[in-house]
């Protein structure tokens, strides 16, 4: 089994952001429970990647139409395709997430690789069977909060059938509650990462 975490983890705090925190503590729990999976981290801060411009997009269409899917500006969605499980880890920074998971989202989705369509429309063609988001915020989590809302929608669109999230929120609004919070979120990371 391949897990891929998505680490997303910007943060002004550095190593000790709480993001960080939240994604290692899944970690920790998923390779206690899983010590034979293999695990790949898709680290976006290290990651050389650019919005698409109209060319670039052209160019890639080009390569899709034409089957070359080996070619090097797939090789994200190539990597999220074959995960077996994918986590994903986010801070909730103005209502959604930070700028660099959506350019990442914009090359992982591949018509005709991570998805594609039919007649009665988009059908997913990943192969995780279990797609988690981790984020943390300094608000409250709403039913509305756009990255998780977001991720649920992606996960559908590339045929990832169960979702689940864990959100720290409202980690700002009276900070001597924060490190309450945060022990509560990691012991839901690491229940969901045992059985995950």
């Amino acid at each position: 089994m391949r897990l891929l975490l998505i680490d997303a983890c910007v943060s002004q705090r550095g190593p000790a952001s709480r993001t960080r925190r939240l994604a290692d503590a899944f970690l920790e729990s998923f390779r206690a429970a899983r010590p034979e999976a293999e695990i790949e981290t898709a680290a976006l801060e290290r990651l050389d990647i650019m919005p698409f411009t109209p060319e670039a997009l052209d160019r890639r269409d080009a390569l899709a139409k034409a089957g070359e899917f080996g070619a090097p500006v797939f090789a994200l969605a190539r990597q999220f395709q074959q995960a077996d499980r994918i986590a994903v880890a986010a801070p909730f920074w103005d209502l959604s997430f930070p700028a660099v998971l959506r350019v990442y989202i914009e090359h992982i989705s591949a018509n005709g690789l991570t998805y594609h369509y039919e007649s009665d429309g988009c059908h997913g063609d990943c192969r995780a069977s279990r797609l988690a988001y981790l984020t943390t915020g300094g608000d409250l989590e709403r039913p509305e909060s756009l990255g998780v809302l977001y991720w649920r929608q992606l996960a559908a669109m590339f045929g990832i059938p169960r979702f689940d999230h864990v959100f720290a929120g409202g980690l700002d609004l009276d900070p001597s509650q924060a490190p309450a919070i945060m022990e509560d979120a990691c012991a839901r990371a690491r229940a969901l990462a045992r059985e995950f």
